[in-house]
């Protein structure tokens, strides 16, 4: 399995709409590894990670960079936030509050056999505000297939 990575800065989100996802394709699966959440303001914002069931409208897809195989194509696909809401999985996965100063973050990691994403193409995670005023964040994934 080979791994990618992606990382960008997002826009600002809300409780509805996440502001950044990583979707599976129809015929693999993905398995997350690790996600960054780093705040650039000085205001802190509640942040989690939720399973998605359907893509609602998701924001400009992102460069999905190959790791340990710099040859190989992503079959998943990283987004920015979405402008139209998905259907959000009741539940955190994982949830943090990043602190009042830039740079203030977390990083959200899953053990050795990851947090995995089944195949087909309205099968996502996302990072969404769970509470609060959406802001905006910089963020990566990594994650294999």
């Amino acid at each position: 399995m080979a791994r990618f990575a992606a990382g960008w800065r997002t826009g600002a989100g809300s409780t509805t709409l996440p502001i950044a996802s990583l979707y599976a394709p129809a015929n693999n699966q993905l398995v997350i590894y690790e996600i960054g959440v780093f705040n650039t303001t000085a205001t802190a914002v509640a942040v989690a990670v939720q399973r998605l069931s359907t893509t609602g409208t998701q924001g400009a897809g992102q460069t999905e960079i190959g790791i340990d195989d710099t040859i190989a194509t992503a079959v998943g696909t990283a987004f920015t936030t979405h402008s139209v809401a998905p259907t959000i999985t009741a539940g955190f996965i994982r949830a943090a509050t990043l602190g009042a100063a830039v740079g203030s973050g977390v990083i959200f990691t899953f053990s050795e056999r990851g947090l995995r994403i089944p195949q087909g193409t309205t099968n996502g995670i996302g990072i969404t505000i769970p509470t609060g005023t959406g802001q905006i964040v910089d963020c990566y994934w990594e994650w294999s297939e």
